[in-house]
């Protein structure tokens, strides 16, 4: 368990290092790792800093039901390129079950917090719940959303996870950058069903 003290001197240690110096750092202060994604646009990155530091860490990907076409081609060559040990976790109900009964709700409908749970926060508690991980990386990045840029490379989850975020400084700009000289591939048609705006907290990180 880290105390927010520790928290403030790993940020301030670790303001201007690369996202390989942080994600080895993360590694020596606990190996019990996961990273997670849902495959929007630049996560290739942080899948391809962290697998390059520790190849077999646990790729939890919850799928929503809702990706596009273009999204889950794109996470299938990510996944097969960069040899990914993913554990899939998906909605219990279907997509297809859902359209009938409920639909996808606007975000100032009755029923968004129970889609957002359903398709959401559901499949990544049962995530975290098997995988139980005391390092928690993420694609999380300054400028994302307001609650985002109150939190730092190092924060801690509601659950008290070390979250990491190795990426947090990096512009749209870098990333691309990172991308290209990797030879890693990017992919813009994403969709998230829970989110109106593309500023909106999801619900996972807040």
């Amino acid at each position: 368990m880290f105390t927010e003290r520790q928290i403030e001197e790993l940020n301030k240690s670790f303001e201007k290092a690369t996202p390989s110096e942080i994600i080895q750092k993360a590694f020596q202060l606990n190996d019990n790792a996961v990273v997670t994604t849902n495959f929007r646009p630049y996560e290739a990155a942080i899948l391809h800093a962290v697998s390059k530091v520790e190849a077999k860490i646990p790729v939890v990907w919850c799928d929503t039901g809702y990706n596009t076409p273009q999204t889950y081609k794109h996470a299938e060559q990510v996944i097969k390129d960069l040899n990914l040990n993913v554990f899939l976790y998906v909605p219990k109900q279907t997509s297809a079950h859902r359209d009938v009964v409920m639909g996808i709700p606007t975000v100032d409908a009755p029923e968004h917090a129970l889609f957002t749970e359903q398709v959401k926060l559901e499949p990544f508690k049962r995530a975290m719940n098997e995988h139980k991980p005391n390092v928690w990386f993420t694609n999380l990045r300054q400028g994302q959303t307001a609650f985002r840029n109150s939190i730092g490379i190092f924060s801690l989850s509601k659950d008290g996870v070390l979250k990491v975020s190795p990426f947090y400084y990096w512009s749209d700009e870098k990333l691309d950058t990172y991308l290209k000289e990797h030879n890693l591939p990017n992919e813009f048609k994403y969709f998230d069903p829970t989110k109106a705006l593309e500023n909106r907290e999801c619900g996972l990180h807040a």
